[in-house]
């Protein structure tokens, strides 16, 4: 009994020991060793740290109406914005108890993406479920051999091979919107549903072999996956809490669940007729079979991570991409004048002639500039690194402002604010300016075939129809997984004129 006693309380006062250590400790140490080098916060506070305020901050913004303007810093990322006019542009906050940098310096997000002792920060159990057992959320060895195998599948050449198959995704779909208002001169369309789905075949059949019907109940449960992934993200993480019978964990083991056994499906009714497919599944299957290190669950991540990543980023690009052509007329204009011109009128899109979009190229890079589908990017150090003048411990986490840099007037003059692709014809003035699909070893393997779909489905519409902005139309993006109109399941985008 004696023993028994002693014990606990020595349990106890180790677990104490760790809690103040851990909780009170290490937070004091990390913000006296930035202050004395300038950098300042909204101060720590234990267990939480800032997190439930950057809650607070969110919800509040998106209550608020905002104009139809490009200044949307406010409301996509309040808590950088409200805290950078305090602290300056680099500052110091808290998620929980890990330390969060903040930041939009070019010359510092370049020496951030560009070290080889920073990457990205894991993904905790309740978020990883999603998307992160692939490669978004893999690290070191394992990361390296699932990104050799998704450039193979990603190079432009591959890419390419897939021209065909996105244009007659996009002709599938515009015939839909003619006859669906066959008997109308103009009529308004959803924006954001309509690309989201036409962006789902496409991933299905460039990426998988197959179509959008047969992936549609993958991508029906990533869509009710996504509130909990969100809630997950922003909130602190108690270890074992995914182990308790609450209602959002038990959604999300069936969810989880029921994805798999899809995604399952389609990998076992895709395995015929694949030999000569250089489509990802097939590049997957292949690495699972000849070099015996992909298993089928690892086969099912990384489905699982491209069948949302590939749809979600995409369809928030043409989505901003359409309503400022809509706004902005002139360039609606110089868009479709060279879209006849490169393809004489009639004819479609060909991978012979994608570079000869130039103008439509413009107008997606300006779209990705001013509406980023990802508005911030984390990333961790595991040594201490030195940053600038700055010099950072290790375990400190950094938080990227892609918007912030990408809207700076520092960065890209008075008109930073302002619909201008123009700024695009010349190249950019520092590497880690325009980072849409994040910079380094790390950029994103799916961005040729996000640009050459997009190029493609944008052409085609604007050869096809014009289109003005719909009167119902409430400006207020929003950032849930990417950045998103926040009344899409409410409101049509545009009008479309046959």
């Amino acid at each position: 009994m004696y023993l028994a006693v002693v014990t606990i309380l020595l349990f106890t006062v180790i677990f104490v020991f760790k809690f103040i250590y851990s909780v009170i400790y290490i937070p004091w140490k990390f913000e006296k060793h930035f202050k004395k080098q300038g950098i300042r916060g909204p101060g720590y506070r234990p267990i939480y740290g800032n997190s439930e305020e950057i809650k607070r901050q969110i919800s509040e913004a998106e209550l608020k109406s905002v104009p139809f303007n490009h200044n949307v810093l406010h409301r996509i990322a309040p808590h950088y914005y409200n805290w950078s006019a305090i602290y300056g542009k680099t500052f110091l906050f808290w998620f929980g108890s890990k330390p969060r940098l903040a930041l939009s310096d070019p010359d510092m997000i370049k020496g951030i993406f560009m070290n080889k002792d920073v990457d990205k920060v894991e993904f905790d159990p309740q978020s990883k479920k999603l998307f992160g057992q692939g490669l978004v959320g893999l690290r070191g060895e394992q990361w390296a051999l699932h990104r050799k195998i998704a450039n193979q599948a990603f190079n432009m050449e591959v890419v390419k091979t897939w021209v065909p198959d996105i244009v007659t995704s996009v002709i599938k779909a515009l015939k839909k919107w003619e006859k669906d208002n066959e008997e109308k001169e103009e009529f308004e369309i959803d924006v954001f549903k309509e690309l989201n789905d036409l962006s789902a075949e496409v991933i299905s059949r460039t990426a998988f072999g197959s179509s959008f019907e047969e992936g549609k109940r993958i991508f029906v449960l990533q869509e009710q996956h996504i509130s909990l992934t969100l809630q997950a993200i922003r909130s602190i993480y108690l270890p074992g809490f995914r182990y308790l019978p609450t209602k959002n964990n038990m959604m999300r083991r069936r969810l989880e669940k029921e994805t798999r056994e899809s995604v399952r499906k389609l990998i076992e009714s895709s395995s015929e007729g694949r030999e000569n497919s250089k489509n990802l599944l097939s590049l997957l299957i292949s690495a699972s079979e000849e070099e015996h290190r992909f298993g089928v669950e690892e086969v099912i991540n990384e489905c699982k991570t491209f069948y949302f990543a590939g749809k979600e980023t995409t369809s928030s690009l043409l989505t901003w991409a359409l309503l400022l052509l809509a706004l902005h007329q002139e360039w609606q204009d110089k868009a479709r004048e060279e879209v006849f011109r490169v393809c004489k009128v009639n004819n479609i899109p060909s991978a012979e002639n994608l570079n000869d979009f130039k103008i439509v190229t413009m107008i997606l890079n300006e779209t990705l500039r001013l509406y980023p589908p990802v508005v911030a990017l984390t990333r961790g150090t595991s040594k201490d690194i030195k940053l600038g003048d700055l010099e950072i411990p290790a375990n400190t986490q950094f938080y990227v402002s892609v918007a912030a840099v990408h809207h700076d007037t520092e960065v890209w003059g008075k008109d930073a604010l302002e619909f201008n692709p123009q700024r695009f014809a010349e190249s950019r003035k520092h590497l880690a300016s325009f980072l849409p699909f994040a910079l380094g070893p790390r950029v994103c393997v799916g961005q040729n075939l996000a640009m050459v779909e997009a190029k493609i489905i944008l052409a085609m519409i604007v050869q096809n129809f014009s289109f003005a902005l719909s009167p119902s139309y409430v400006h207020a993006p929003t950032m849930r997984l990417t950045l998103l109109p926040h009344f899409y399941y409410l409101q049509k985008g545009v009008y479309v004129v046959k």
